[in-house]
């Protein structure tokens, strides 16, 4: 497959890229910081993107936090402004399929800024036409980071015993290895169904379930 990839330089887009590489994907990443590593990069930003190749689809991982962005609008500027700019940039060059990583809770009308911007920049795109739309919604992310997040660092420590207390309409907050959310993107960017999907927990799970091969 030819792919485009926004976030390559994060915790999972670095993950697809060394899952998709080794599969035998072309992949171009778009993005600030060069990986290294890409079929091909396109080093630009996210408000001034030149002209993208053709793809057979694009994934979108790019995501911050308040804290390492610094302010709420600065936030707001990487994790929707930049992923619909993304998007529609890979919509005018032909891209049929789109691909996001966004969080458990988003809703555009969640009472929570993270949350929020997360379901609004899910709402923009669900505007822009694409043949096929897959939002995907981790809940904590397991995985080493270049970037300090303590927070994040607590809770991935304790996940193996708070995932167990996390049942019924919980489960969709359970960790998940970013490996893993790399591979159901990778499977998922090669469905053809139209329409919108929306990924949780159990999703993500089922999508790596169908694609294990059956022992005998």
């Amino acid at each position: 497959m030819r792919l485009l990839l926004a976030g390559g330089t994060g915790l999972i887009g670095g993950e697809l890229l060394r899952l998709g590489l080794d599969s035998g994907h072309e992949i171009t990443t778009v993005g600030r910081r060069p990986t290294g590593m890409a079929s091909s990069e396109i080093v630009s930003r996210f408000d001034d993107l030149p002209q993208l190749p053709p793809a057979d689809a694009a994934i979108c991982t790019l995501g911050t936090t308040i804290g390492q962005a610094g302010s709420q609008e600065a936030f707001r500027a990487i994790d929707e402004h930049a992923v619909v700019s993304f998007a529609t940039s890979a919509k005018e060059a032909g891209v049929q399929h789109f691909l996001v990583v966004t969080a458990v809770a988003a809703n555009p009308e969640a009472s929570v800024f993270y949350s929020r911007v997360k379901g609004e920049a899910e709402q923009r795109l669900g505007k822009l036409g694409f043949r096929r739309l897959d939002i995907i919604r981790p809940g904590l992310l397991l995985g080493d980071r270049t970037q300090r997040r303590p927070i994040e660092a607590i809770l991935q420590r304790v996940a193996p015993v708070s995932d167990l207390l996390m049942r019924g309409k919980w489960r969709c907050y359970r960790s998940v290895p970013s490996e893993s959310v790399g591979q159901c993107l990778l499977l998922l960017a090669t469905k053809s169904e139209p329409g919108v999907f929306t990924h949780h927990f159990d999703d993500i799970m089922a999508v790596l379930q169908d694609s294990s091969p059956v022992v005998t």
